[in-house]
């Protein structure tokens, strides 16, 4: 019994030799007699009492020293150890050498006292791991002045730690998350945490108005004047008028692609307004063209004689007729200027072969334009020179059109279709029209241009 207790009195030590023990427990156990254990007894013993003298945990400011101090005992501890594990091993050979034990129920005492210094050692050994825990533990989390838990007691520190967890406080935020923490994590983090600082914000009552208005809401708006009344009244008015106009312009326009010149002639008659109309929305559409297909037949005849006798056939506001020395005849269907002759440009007030050049810029509109070019045949003389402009999208077929005009006595001398918005003719007349009235010519059926509403 005597030795059962001492043995349970050196279970500390024995934890700490556990691995020594674990290895040579059979042979120390069969080895092992009288006089020479309690030798071995009495090293233990020293060993214990050297091992014995340990400091509570101290608070969580002085976590250097202890490590300190621990690391020096751990050394202390290693070197006893090592010298008891080489004298247990020297007095294990020299038993071998003398002989086999004797006794078999001194060996079952001896694996007895074994194992329970075993499990001593194992419980002290998981004490000495919580009591680092909790040192961990404090000093990184140091308690509070109100705190009545004894800050040594790691069994205290243990039941505050997972009974009682810290509740963050409304007003408080922690400094940086953790780096621990994914992005994610993190901004839900602070989701909640925002909820929660709003969650105990003081309501505000539907009675309570803000003690400080803005200006911008107080300020009284300036009542309008009666001038700025009418500014907006005229500008509204313009602008319905401008576009009443612009209706008008596509009517007239459509007018007069989609039927004989008699008819044109006629409309106009019966208003005269509605030509000046007409060619104010006809001049604003040509306004964004690069170029003017009228400035080019300008710059054409300029090269030639000034004595060469010009017919503008659709003159429109003498345009050609101010830019050339040339003397010119103006013929339209309505007059915006002294110098134009209203009439029909299927028959104009001219004799035969009386003019050295004529001109139609724009103005093939209306279902007769063969009757138009026959009028030019009539008026020019042999020889003289047809120049025709026209929008290019009005041909489908520009061969098909070339073919038809010397089908009725003219010859092409220059085309030019470099431009993206009209195209260029100049013809010769060679004679009277080589076909009959009746005979149907297609290339002469050109498309509309008919203006979208924008």
């Amino acid at each position: 019994m005597f030795e059962e207790v001492e043995w349970a009195e050196e279970a500390p030590l024995a934890a700490s030799l556990r691995p020594v023990a674990s290895q040579s427990r059979t042979e120390a156990a069969s080895q092992v007699k009288g006089s020479k254990r309690r030798q071995l007894l009495a090293t233990l013993r020293a060993l214990e009492a050297a091992s014995l003298p340990q400091q509570p945990p101290s608070l969580p400011g002085s976590d250097s020293e202890e490590e300190v101090v621990e690391k020096k005992k751990k050394h202390s501890k290693k070197a006893l150890f090592a010298s008891a594990s080489t004298e247990v091993e020297e007095k294990g050979k020299k038993h071998q050498k003398r002989g086999p034990p004797g006794h078999n129920s001194e060996d079952k005492k001896v694996e007895k006292k074994c194992r329970k210094g075993a499990l001593l050692s194992s419980d002290s050994a998981l004490e000495e791991k919580r009591k680092r825990k909790y040192q961990n533990r404090a000093s990184s989390n140091p308690p509070q002045p109100q705190d009545s838990v004894d800050q040594t007691d790691p069994k205290a520190w243990k039941s505050r730690a997972t009974d009682d967890p810290p509740k963050p406080s409304p007003g408080t935020t922690s400094p940086q998350p953790p780096h621990t923490l994914s992005r994610k994590q993190w901004r839900n983090r602070q989701k909640n945490k925002r909820r929660h600082k709003n969650k105990y914000r003081p309501p505000q009552l539907p009675d309570q108005a803000p003690a400080t208005a803005p200006k911008e809401e107080t300020e009284v708006l300036p009542t309008p004047s009666p001038d700025s009344h009418e500014a907006r009244g005229e500008a509204l008015r313009a602008r319905m008028a401008q576009r009443l106009d612009s209706a008008r312009f596509r009517y007239l326009n459509e007018q007069l692609y989609s039927g004989p010149s008699s008819a044109a002639q006629r409309l106009f008659q019966e208003d005269p307004e509605a030509f000046l109309l007409y060619h104010r929305g006809f001049q604003s559409q040509v306004k964004k063209w690069p170029l003017q297909p009228v400035d080019r037949i300008a710059k054409d005849l300029r090269q030639r004689p000034a004595s060469l006798v010009v017919a503008d056939f659709g003159c429109g506001d003498c345009r050609l007729a101010s830019s050339i020395r040339n003397p010119v005849h103006c013929f339209d269907l309505a007059s915006l200027d002294p110098r134009v002759t209203v009439c029909d440009m299927a028959q104009v007030p001219l004799e035969d072969e009386s003019v050295d050049v004529a001109v139609f810029c724009l103005s093939l509109m209306g279902t007769n334009i063969r009757d138009f070019l026959e009028e030019a045949n009539r008026v020019l003389k042999p020889g003289g020179l047809l120049k025709v402009a026209e929008v290019s999208s009005r041909f489908e077929d520009v061969r098909t059109f070339l073919g038809a005009v010397t089908k009725l006595g003219f010859k092409v001398i220059s085309k030019d279709l470099t431009n993206s918005h009209f195209f260029l003719f100049d013809f010769e007349k060679t004679g009277p029209p080589r076909v009959g009235p009746k005979a149907q010519l297609s290339g002469l059926k050109l498309q509309p241009c008919l203006y979208k509403r924008r």
